[in-house]
């Protein structure tokens, strides 16, 4: 498939594995992207960590978005910088992998990754095994070439309601088509947990900049996301509900709960943790 391996991958190349174990790899964000989200950047580790889930395993089963303790956001990444990344698994069996890893920019830690779990399912309701296989080898022995990564449409929040400072309703309308559903899974399109993670910071950042700060020329900077829980998948076409509400607010840190409904069920949610920056 043309988006097979291109529209929503995020690791070039492998540079060490230890299946089940360890595993070191790197990833070149194409340089003509307006922007890079640093939820791609923690997607491109959870990727790399399936891949030694996968290995581990033969390739009959492997690990989806579904867990997350604690994801820090500690440097900005910028379209063009090549990602070094890093995982190490503490478990792989049959029902669930576990893991944690990071992302370093030219040896700076730019985001840190502890305590993610994904649930194990089948290989075959989701992609090829043959071709994951395939793509394994190639990732091992010299790397895919680069730059594959067009970038993701836009999905503007519709916001619906609130309370100014307080809270934040909004609708996500997920599209019925796009190329990286054909990366994401060929047998099986969902829309990728970490878009949503990415929805929920650009609400929580937008209740942000109606809270006061304070120091004079601060700004609230996202810092971390945890707790992040993804319940269910979410097919092409789906309507959310995301909403964002103030937990805690301080003079050193604001606290954001965000959570993500379709209809009356929960599919997700997330805790997003705020500092006050100068000139950030």
């Amino acid at each position: 498939m043309e988006h097979h391996f291109r529209a929503f991958s995020f690791v070039d190349r492998i540079s060490s594995v230890e299946p089940g174990v360890r595993i070191r790899g790197e990833y070149l964000i194409p340089s003509n992207l307006d922007r890079f989200a640093p939820s791609l950047a923690a997607e491109a580790v959870g990727q790399l960590a399936a891949w030694a889930a996968m290995a581990r395993m033969d390739f009959a089963r492997r690990p989806v978005a579904g867990l997350a303790g604690d994801i820090e956001l500690l440097h900005a990444i910028r379209p063009g910088q090549r990602l070094e990344l890093a995982a190490e698994l503490d478990t792989v069996e049959a029902d669930a992998a576990s893991y944690g890893g990071s992302v370093l920019v030219d040896g700076v830690l730019a985001i840190r990754l502890t305590h993610c779990v994904g649930p194990m399912l089948v290989v075959t309701d989701f992609d090829d095994p043959d071709a994951l296989r395939a793509r394994f080898g190639v990732l091992c022995n010299g790397g895919a070439t680069p730059g594959g990564f067009a970038g993701i449409p836009e999905f503007p929040l519709e916001r619906t309601g609130g309370e100014a400072g307080q809270r934040i309703a909004a609708t996500l309308q997920v599209p019925t088509q796009a190329n990286f559903f054909a990366d994401h899974f060929p047998r099986r399109p969902v829309f990728p947990g970490t878009l949503l993670m990415n929805a929920s910071l650009d609400l929580a950042a937008l209740l942000a900049t109606e809270l006061s700060v304070p120091a004079c020329g601060a700004r609230w900077a996202l810092r971390s996301v945890s707790d992040v829980k993804l319940r269910a998948f979410t097919p092409p076409g789906d309507v959310l509900e995301i909403e964002a509400r103030l937990n805690e607010l301080s003079a050193d840190a604001a606290t954001v709960k965000v959570d993500i409904r379709k209809g009356s069920r929960v599919v997700g949610g997330a805790r997003v943790r705020l500092i006050p920056e100068v000139g950030a």
